[in-house]
């Protein structure tokens, strides 16, 4: 008879089923101090929205990889172009009223005329 394995016991839960002794979890061990606890600390993950619309119309991932690298990329492009041509368009303006205040100021009665011409020829446009 000590050849036969041992038959495993069952047990009986609170909740009426019944299970084998040994599925059972292992029971609490009693405080024995503080704990350290690890926690690590993630940032969201990114939006992956426009990449899975993308992915979902069966266009290639190096499509969706190209569009995210240089998507930003472009707008970045358009923003300082935007903002050298604001920079121009302030130059121009400034020189402009700076010519046409010292040609009045320096002209005479030509000077005059001559602004006079510039701001005739400009309300017409």
């Amino acid at each position: 008879m000590e050849s036969l394995p041992d038959i495993p016991r069952v047990v009986q839960l609170p909740d009426g089923t019944y299970t084998y002794a040994s599925n059972l979890p292992a029971p609490p061990q009693p405080y024995s101090g503080p704990q350290v606890i690890h926690q690590h600390v993630h940032q969201a993950p990114p939006d992956r929205t426009v990449q899975r619309i993308a992915l979902g119309s069966g266009i290639g991932a190096g499509t969706v990889a190209a569009g995210v690298y240089f998507g930003p990329l472009l707008v970045g492009v358009l923003t300082a172009m935007a903002a050298n041509l604001a920079l121009l368009a302030l130059i121009a303006a400034v020189c402009a009223w700076g010519v046409v205040t010292v040609v009045r100021s320096v002209g005479g009665e030509d000077g005059k005329r001559a602004a006079d011409t510039v701001r005739r020829t400009r309300g017409r446009r």
